[in-house]
């Protein structure tokens, strides 16, 4: 079983600069961390490996600085890390994202099963997973909450659309993007940190895609753009509401009214 997981770095806090002339965020004022939906996909790569057997590997998108990442997920298990990393990259949206990630895996030979957090914590579009099915016309089951049933040949997986729960079947190849809470990702291992910390990250640049196209990557491939983007005005209002249970319901049912909340 070939088992390829998407990864991110994202900002470590909110408090995150913002260049007020491109509207994107200075990713290097803010402490990085791995995308926390991530974990949980590759805590899933890591247990399927263990049952069908063959190998993890980590992919991501983003700076050199990355490969602190792919050094934690190698020593939580994982057998092999790749950067996709290059200027020409810069300023992708979910279509330039998604198409270099496919263009990585694609460079990689494919995978038999494509793990994917649910969405990242600053982009929060939950649509780069599905993305990356579409341009590798696999099929690809979203918010899975649970792995039921997995062997050499398929997986069976559970959905959670609020209120209806979906039992879906796939054969491989295909993609499965996993909420949080479908397991609990393991610690670190001293060991493996020690026993991996020569094993090489993999760069691959522009150049080194299958299918080097400029117009398909970063900015000049995105045809959407992020017309301003701001930091949430910090700070919060208090209100005491006096008198009995029934005025004070009273009363904050007003105040909600009057300022359509309700």
């Amino acid at each position: 079983m070939k088992i390829i997981v998407c990864m991110k770095q994202v900002p470590a806090t909110s408090k995150v600069d913002i260049d007020p002339e491109t509207g994107n965020l200075k990713r290097g004022s803010a402490g990085q961390r791995t995308n926390p939906y991530d974990l949980y996909a590759l805590e899933c790569a890591l247990q399927i490996r263990e049952k069908t057997g063959g190998s993890v590997t980590v992919l991501t998108m983003g700076p050199a600085q990355a490969e602190s990442m792919i050094r934690d997920a190698y020593s939580m298990g994982a057998d092999e890390g790749v950067i996709l990393s290059d200027r020409k990259f810069a300023g992708s949206d979910v279509l330039a994202t998604s198409y270099t990630l496919t263009q990585g895996i694609e460079l990689l030979g494919g995978a038999d099963l494509i793990l994917c957090g649910r969405q990242t914590t600053d982009g929060d579009t939950a649509q780069i997973g599905p993305a990356i099915a579409e341009h590798l016309h696999i099929p690809h089951c979203a918010w899975v909450s649970a792995i039921e049933k997995v062997d050499e040949t398929q997986i069976t997986l559970r959905q959670n659309f609020g209120s209806v729960t979906q039992i879906s079947r796939m054969h491989y190849p295909c993609l499965v993007t996993v909420d949080k809470d479908i397991c609990v990702p393991r610690l670190p291992s001293w060991r493996l940190t020690k026993e991996t910390r020569e094993r090489p990250v993999r760069i691959v640049t522009f150049e080194d895609l299958p299918k080097p196209d400029l117009t398909r990557f970063g900015a000049v491939g995105s045809p959407t753009r992020v017309e301003r983007i701001f930091a949430p005005e910090a700070g919060a209002e208090s209100m005491k509401i006096l008198g009995s249970a029934e005025k004070k319901a009273k009363k904050l049912a007003e105040i909600l009214a009057e300022r359509k909340y309700i």
